[in-house]
């Protein structure tokens, strides 16, 4: 059984290692596992972190913020990462880290859950929509990073 719960600080270690798979998995540059650490040890007020664990290990995780105003000027949560281990996937923990974030949503009387998706995972897209989520092609995710933040923060 999948057992979803806060993250709490003794879970870093074990959380580094999920998030150092999760770079590999999306073929992205990983930080150092201390950097991972103090990242998770500092990391900005309002962000919170859910964990899924099976038989004592941890083996997926959500990272989430609340967010103002929202449709209604209501409250919700942006997810800006779901990840379940490569060898723990089927368990059932993805569906079990999206149940309890839509219980904690609905417990602070908030709307809506929001986040991207790779547009080109089919198997992702369906499983999301299994769940109940509808896509929102009106919608275009716009990313500044690099020069042009730098060149934007000196404007």
């Amino acid at each position: 059984m999948v057992a979803i719960r806060a993250c709490e600080e003794a879970d870093h270690p074990a959380l580094a290692g999920l998030m150092g798979e999760m770079q590999a998995h999306y073929k992205v540059p990983c930080p150092a596992d201390d950097d991972i650490r103090a990242g998770l040890a500092n990391r900005p007020a309002g962000t919170e972190l859910l964990v899924a664990e099976h038989d004592g290990a941890l083996i997926g995780f959500a990272a989430f913020s609340a967010l103002y105003p929202g449709p209604g000027l209501r409250s919700g949560f942006f997810l800006k990462e779901i990840y379940v281990a490569q060898a723990a996937r089927g368990l059932g923990a993805g569906k079990a880290l999206l149940a309890e974030l839509a219980r904690l949503a609905l417990a602070r009387g908030f709307g809506r859950i929001d986040w991207t998706a790779a547009r080109d995972d089919e198997r992702l897209l369906r499983f999301y929509e299994g769940l109940g989520a509808k896509r929102h092609p009106e919608k275009v995710f716009f990313r500044l990073t690099g020069e042009g933040l730098a060149r934007l923060a000196e404007d």
